[in-house]
């Protein structure tokens, strides 16, 4: 068996058994690797184990004492079986980033673990909402006629977009939770070669693309206010190209220089820490450069327009600032929160605000979005309104006779209508009236307005 393959201290002793010897350092297991006896005064290395964040290629250390006992950094790891140098199993930006964990001590470095599981329980609930808000968005753009105009047909790119990748995310989440919560090494994405480096591209094109997506929201957004350059009819093709076509060669490159570069650990694991990854880093900042510049020639112009207007001092600023709030989320000014290192060497404080705050924002921005572009959107809310309006009508209005088809002979279907009044319809329709006697030229005519109708 390999060193990592073992599972318990039990396993490891009994498959060392016959090589115990009286003075020698005993065979341990430390939780990752099986160590086998070691002789007084030597220094006991084994490969590094396949894990993430770590280069097999390297090795790890244990040192065998003079007195026969696995040496410790202190008295108490000394007698609990020793302390494993592994050091140098990990890549550099991993080894960065356990520095900066643990500056300060041991005990800061677990109270910032346990925040960073809170911050992914956060994660995933948000993630989690963000997807079924942007589904049921999806649903109602796809359903009602009306609300397919420009606006919108950007808006259905940009979810869709974020809809792949918040699938691919979360689906990573559940795959990591089930294979690294057993004891046993489970098989899954995450730890399946070629299949957990294609769900990361995946995962990263659709990201790319959703940064490329905002970029046109902000684009057409700040063109329709200021320049007034877009047609009735924009050339889709063109923003297809943009916003699906380029993220595809933008994400085969860094995948191909990822590919060839980062190959010192499983599945690319920290390949977000490496410098290569700022291919695609790189564009999405100059995206969200873009449209904060857009923001800010956007709301030069809205409240250059309100102070036109009759409105007080105070209403032009709450509107102004309402506008920047709803445009933020949608232009992905937030994601830039995400591109600032973590205070990992700062105080718990510092960690926590940061970690929550980053957390929250980027989790809940697909909620957001389509809370503020679809479920709050006037437009969505009178065609929902305007639907359910129509089938209240149906349900209402008297049913006349069917004529149905029982063994070859038309028979008829007499529908009762109750006796009591109908409710008042308030809406603008159109309906013709006949009577059986004595119809009359006015009441052929096409009645239009409110109508109060009773039977």
């Amino acid at each position: 068996m390999r060193a990592w393959e073992f599972t318990s201290l039990d396993q490891c002793v009994s498959y060392y058994q016959d090589q115990m010897q009286d003075g020698w350092c005993n065979a341990t297991w430390d939780k990752i690797l099986c160590w086998p006896p070691s002789p007084p005064d030597t220094v006991g290395r084994l490969p590094c184990p396949p894990l993430k964040g770590v280069d097999p290629s390297q090795v790890a250390q244990r040192k065998c004492t003079s007195a026969g006992h696995w040496e410790g950094r202190t008295l108490a790891e000394g007698l609990a079986g020793g302390w494993t140098n592994y050091t140098p199993c990990l890549i550099p930006e991993i080894r960065i980033l356990m520095d900066k964990l643990y500056a300060k001590s041991k005990e800061d470095a677990q109270l910032k673990l346990q925040v960073a599981e809170v911050s992914r329980v956060i994660e995933t609930v948000g993630l989690s909402l963000s997807l079924a808000s942007i589904l049921v968005s999806l649903a109602i753009f796809s359903y009602f006629r009306s609300l397919r105009n420009n606006r919108t047909k950007m808006h259905f790119n940009l979810f869709v977009a974020m809809v792949i990748q918040l699938m691919v995310r979360l689906t990573l989440y559940i795959d990591q939770y089930i294979t690294r919560k057993t004891q046993q090494r489970t098989t899954g994405i995450d730890n399946t070669p070629v299949l957990c480096e294609g769900v990361y591209v995946l995962m990263e094109y659709a990201r790319t693309a959703m940064f490329l997506w905002m970029f046109l929201e902000g684009h057409y957004l700040n063109s329709m206010l200021t320049v007034a350059v877009f047609t009735d009819h924009p050339n889709y093709m063109v923003y297809n190209l943009l916003g699906w076509g380029l993220p595809v060669v933008m994400t085969a490159v860094w995948a191909a220089v990822t590919a060839v570069q980062h190959t010192g650990t499983e599945c690319w694991w920290g390949y977000n820490l490496s410098p290569y990854f700022w291919i695609l880093e790189g564009p999405r900042l100059t995206v969200i450069i873009t449209n904060f510049l857009f923001l800010l020639n956007i709301l030069r112009v809205l409240i250059t327009k309100l102070q036109a207007s009759v409105s007080s001092e105070t209403q032009q600023a709450k509107k102004a600032v309402r506008a920047a709030i709803v445009l933020l989320p949608l232009l992905g000014i937030t994601n830039s929160l995400q591109m600032v290192h973590s205070p990992l060497e700062g105080n718990i404080v510092e960690f926590a605000a940061w970690s929550f705050v980053t957390t929250f924002l980027t989790a809940f921005q697909g909620f957001f979005v389509a809370l503020l572009y679809c479920f709050l959107n006037q437009e969505v809310r009178n065609a929902i309104a305007k639907s359910l309006a129509n089938l209240s009508t149906q349900r209402l209005l008297p049913k006349r006779s069917k004529r149905v088809l029982v063994n070859g002979n038309v028979a008829s279907e007499t529908v009762v209508v109750p006796e009591e009044p109908l409710t008042v319809i308030r809406q603008q329709v159109v309906t013709e009236t006949t009577t059986e006697e004595g119809a009359s030229a006015g009441g052929r005519e096409a009645v239009k307005g409110e109508m109060t109708t009773t039977v």
